[in-house]
C-alpha cells in the first residue's frame, strides 16, 4: 500500500506543479479563460478580479503539488487537492456537457486539450487524489519541518514573482501562433497533411406521425414521396478532421473598413505594428518611446502602423492633433491580446514573419533591434 500511495503522490504532485508552471508562464491566458467562463455564466462583475484569481490559482496549484511531494501536512494538503480537483472536474464537465466552452485551458496554450480530454484527465486525478486522501497516513515527510516550510515559502515567492515578471514583460515561452519566428500567413492555412472534416447530408422526414432521420446514401427501402413528408436537410460532420488553421480570426482593417491583412503580410517589406489596445485619446506614458522609434523607423524606410481597437481616438491624437500622418489599423481586441500579451507594445514583422515582440516596458529595445538589422536575423 505504501508504494502505491507514494507512486500516486508523485504522479499527482508532478502533474499539479507542471500544470501550474505552464499557466504561470502566461497568467493572462488563464485570466482570459476565466473571463470566458464568467461571461457564459453571466458573472460580469467577476471580470474585475480575473488577474488576481489567475495568479492565485497558479500559486495554489504549484505550492499544493510541492507540499504533496514533500509530504507536508498530508491530511490537509490531500483535502485541499481534493477540493481543487472537484472544482476542476466541474469546470471541464461543464465544458463537455454544455458545449459552450471548447477548451478549458488546463495546460495553457502550450498543451491545448479539448474539453473531453481535460474531463477524462480530471476524472483520473479525482480517483488518485481520493485514494491519497483516504490513505494520507502513509504519506511521510522527506525533510525536517523547517526545511519543508522554507521550500514551500520559497516556491510560493518564486511563482508569485515569476508571474509578476511575465505580466510586466512577456511570457518566457510563447506558445501562441504569433510567436517570434512564425510565418503568420502559413499559420492562417491548414497544416500540411491535415485532414478536413468529413461531412454527410442527412434528411429528416415525417412518416406515420413520427420524425425519422437518415443519411443521403441510406434512403429507406420503402421510400415513397407520397408517404414520406419532407422536413429538412442538413450537412453534418461525421468525422472530425484536423485541418483547422492555427490563426483563424486575425484581420487588420483601415479606418475605411478595407481588409489589408493579406496585403500587409504579403508586402515583402519590414514594418512595425505598434499595439495600443483601449487607447484613450490622451498622451500615453509610452509617447516619448514611440516618437523616438517612429523617427528612426522613418529614417530607415520602415513603415509603422498603429494597431488599435479605438481608431477614432488614435486618429484624433496622432494625426489630427500631432500630425504624424500615421497609418492606423483596427483589429479585434481579443486578437490583439492574443498576438501580444500587453495592452501596449510592438511586433516587428518582415513581411509575414514575426521578428520580435516587446511590451511597453521594453519598447526602447526596438531602437537597438532596428540598428542591428534585426528584421533579417
Amino acid at each position: 500500500m505504501k508504494n502505491t500511495v507514494n507512486i500516486s503522490r508523485i504522479i499527482v504532485g508532478v502533474l499539479f506543479i507542471f500544470s501550474g508552471l505552464i499557466k504561470a508562464n502566461d497568467p493572462s491566458g488563464l485570466a482570459y479563460k476565466m473571463d470566458e467562463y464568467f461571461a457564459v455564466w453571466g458573472w460580469h462583475w467577476a471580470s474585475d478580479f480575473i488577474m488576481p484569481l489567475s495568479i492565485g490559482m497558479n500559486v495554489l496549484e504549484i505550492v499544493a503539488g510541492v507540499a504533496l511531494l514533500l509530504g507536508w501536512q498530508p491530511k490537509k494538503i490531500t483535502l485541499l487537492l481534493l477540493g481543487l480537483i472537484i472544482f476542476f472536474t466541474y469546470l471541464t464537465g461543464y465544458a463537455v456537457f454544455s458545449g459552450r466552452i471548447k477548451t478549458c485551458g488546463c495546460f495553457g496554450d502550450c498543451i491545448p486539450l479539448q474539453a473531453h480530454q481535460s474531463f477524462i484527465k480530471d476524472l483520473v486525478l479525482l480517483v488518485l487524489i481520493g485514494f491519497l486522501y483516504l490513505n494520507h497516513t502513509y504519506i511521510k515527510p522527506f525533510l525536517p519541518i523547517r526545511a519543508n516550510i522554507f521550500l514551500l515559502l520559497f516556491s510560493l515567492g518564486l511563482v508569485f514573482w515569476g508571474q509578476l515578471h511575465v505580466l510586466k514583460n512577456l511570457p518566457m515561452v510563447d506558445c501562441l501562433p504569433y510567436a517570434k519566428g512564425n510565418n503568420l500567413l502559413e499559420k492562417m492555412h491548414p497544416p500540411q497533411g491535415s485532414i478536413p472534416d468529413s461531412t454527410a447530408i442527412f434528411y429528416r422526414y415525417k412518416v406515420d406521425g413520427k420524425e425519422i432521420e437518415f443519411e443521403a446514401s441510406q434512403f429507406p427501402e420503402d421510400f415513397d414521396e407520397s408517404k414520406y413528408e419532407y422536413i429538412s436537410r442538413e450537412n453534418k460532420v461525421v468525422r472530425k478532421g484536423n485541418a483547422t488553421p492555427a490563426i483563424q480570426d486575425m484581420a487588420f482593417y483601415t479606418p475605411a473598413g478595407t481588409d489589408t491583412t493579406k496585403q500587409l503580410l504579403g508586402s515583402g517589406k519590414p514594418y512595425l505594428l505598434v499595439f495600443a489596445k483601449d487607447f484613450t485619446g490622451t498622451k500615453p506614458s509610452w509617447y516619448e518611446d514611440f516618437t523616438k522609434i517612429f523617427s528612426i523607423a522613418n529614417e530607415e524606410g520602415i513603415k509603422v502602423f498603429l494597431v488599435t481597437n479605438q481608431p477614432v481616438a488614435a486618429q484624433s491624437f496622432f494625426n489630427t492633433t500631432n500630425h504624424y500622418n500615421l497609418d492606423i489599423l483596427t483589429c479585434d481586441g481579443t486578437v490583439m491580446k492574443t498576438m501580444l500579451r500587453s495592452k501596449t507594445g510592438i511586433i516587428a514583422m518582415n513581411s509575414q514573419v514575426v521578428r520580435g515582440k516587446w511590451p511597453e516596458t521594453n519598447m526602447n529595445d526596438v531602437v537597438k533591434f532596428i540598428h542591428e538589422d534585426g528584421f533579417n536575423k
